[in-house]
């Protein structure tokens, strides 16, 4: 490493990212499964939004929310995988200083919209399932406008003074950020100076949402889970159930990994560091591979939409 790594700056021009600390010799086989992650995270994505965008009969509040998902997924996987695979297979380390702040905003901006889509989307199946007959009246086409509008604008407002702060802080040590990507605390743990403030907003911003967020969640599928104990016939009772219990776990899939990496840069110091990045990357690539399998393949109307549009370019 050249010692301009180690010069005083205050403004550096780039960070060098290292990908996956301890694990460099084996950055070729841990892309494999982090490349198919990403191919089938954009090739689902962009599947559901085609067949919701064709499909007349799909323009209702619960797919413009998968929409919004969709959208979000892209967004959040395509921030960091290109720029992680070029590391894997190129060794290209060099980040410049403001896209590293640029990257940084959007994964921590479009992981807050997620969470907040994630919520609209419980909503959703709460109406729908504890007050069916209503359904239509109360998410109506500008309700669910108005809640889209509310999600964005809570993750970029939220998430805005991250990059601002980051970027006020001095960086006289080094510029090596020990991750595969431009995660907040990675880079601003690079500063010569307190950055208390960014670490108690970072924290405020991390409870906040997933606090108010999983409350709202659970609130609802607690509702839902009653709701589908009245049903008196069981063959609806088991499919409802099912449905609901696949969305319980795709939620828990963003959620956990994503908490767990959150804290482990303010508190797991005795977790290894390269267990920790492989979670902060597979928290953003799990996610995204998995909402158009769980959300799309299982839910009826867009499996049989999918099927004739093959069927159809088949004859």
């Amino acid at each position: 490493m050249s010692d301009s790594n180690t010069t005083d700056f205050t403004n550096p021009s780039t960070f060098i990212l290292v990908g996956i600390p301890g694990l460099e010799a084996a950055h070729i086989w841990i892309s494999i499964p982090f490349c198919t992650m990403y191919i089938i995270a954009i090739l689902g994505n962009f599947t559901i939004l085609f067949i919701v965008k064709r499909e007349p009969s799909l323009h209702e509040p619960m797919y413009y929310f998968l929409c919004m998902l969709a959208i979000t997924d892209l967004v959040l996987s395509t921030s960091i995988m290109p720029k992680t695979l070029n590391i894997f297979w190129f060794n290209s380390r060099e980040i410049n200083f403001s896209a590293c702040l640029t990257q940084l905003y959007f994964i921590h901006c479009f992981s807050v919209m997620e969470s907040g889509i994630f919520v609209a989307m419980a909503l959703d199946r709460y109406v729908a399932i504890c007050d069916p007959l209503r359904h239509s009246t109360i998410l109506t086409n500008a309700v669910v406008a108005k809640i889209g509008l509310a999600v964005v604008l809570r993750g970029g407002m939220l998430v805005m003074p991250h990059p601002f702060l980051a970027r006020q802080w001095p960086y006289c040590r080094n510029n090596i950020i020990l991750h595969s990507y431009c995660e907040h605390m990675a880079v601003v743990k690079l500063a010569c100076a307190d950055i208390r403030m960014s670490s108690y907003y970072s924290l405020f911003v991390i409870f906040s949402v997933i606090g108010l967020d999983v409350f709202f969640i659970t609130f609802s599928y607690i509702n839902i889970l009653w709701a589908i104990f009245r049903i008196p016939t069981k063959d609806a009772r088991l499919k409802t159930f099912a449905t609901c219990g696949s969305h319980l776990c795709i939620i828990l899939a963003f959620y956990i990994p994503g908490l767990f990496s959150f804290l482990m840069y303010r508190f797991g110091h005795n977790v290894p560091l390269h267990f920790h990045i492989l979670m902060a990357n597979v928290y953003l690539l799990l996610p995204p591979m998995l909402n158009p399998i769980i959300y799309g393949v299982r839910t009826k109307q867009i499996r049989d939409r999918l099927i004739w549009l093959f069927a159809h370019k088949g004859m």
